[in-house]
C-alpha cells in the first residue's frame, strides 16, 4: 500500500460505529493530514506526547476535517501508541470517506 492508497483502506465499521485508523507523529511544526501509510491515515499533531496533549490534539485535527463537534470523536484504542484507532460518531462510512478524501495531499 502507499500513500495514494485509498482513504477508505483506513475506514471500517464496528458495533455502529465508525473507526479510523491513524498513525500520529506528535510535536511536529504543525498539525496536519500527510496522507496514507499503509492502511492508517498519517496525522501530525503540534502537541507534545504528555498528558493526553497528543490524543486531545488529534480529536480536535479529525473533528475539523470531519466538521463534527470534538465530543464526537474519540481515542478508542492506542492511547499510549502512535498507531490509534479513533471512534467516530454520527457518521456513516461514506460520510467519512467523502470528507477525508479532500484533505489527502496529492
Amino acid at each position: 500500500m502507499s500513500k495514494h492508497e485509498p482513504i477508505s483502506a483506513a475506514i471500517a465499521g464496528s458495533d455502529g460505529a465508525v473507526m479510523l485508523r491513524v498513525k500520529v507523529v506528535p510535536g511536529a511544526s504543525r498539525s496536519r493530514v500527510m496522507g496514507m501509510l499503509g492502511d492508517r491515515l498519517k496525522l501530525s499533531v503540534a502537541a507534545a506526547p504528555e498528558g493526553g496533549k497528543a490524543n486531545r490534539a488529534v480529536c480536535v485535527l479529525v473533528a475539523g476535517k470531519l466538521k463534527v463537534p470534538v465530543r464526537d470523536i474519540v481515542v478508542s484504542a492506542g492511547i499510549t501508541n502512535p498507531k490509534k484507532t479513533l471512534s467516530l460518531a454520527g457518521l456513516t462510512i461514506e460520510q467519512v470517506v467523502e470528507r477525508l478524501t479532500g484533505t489527502l495531499p496529492d
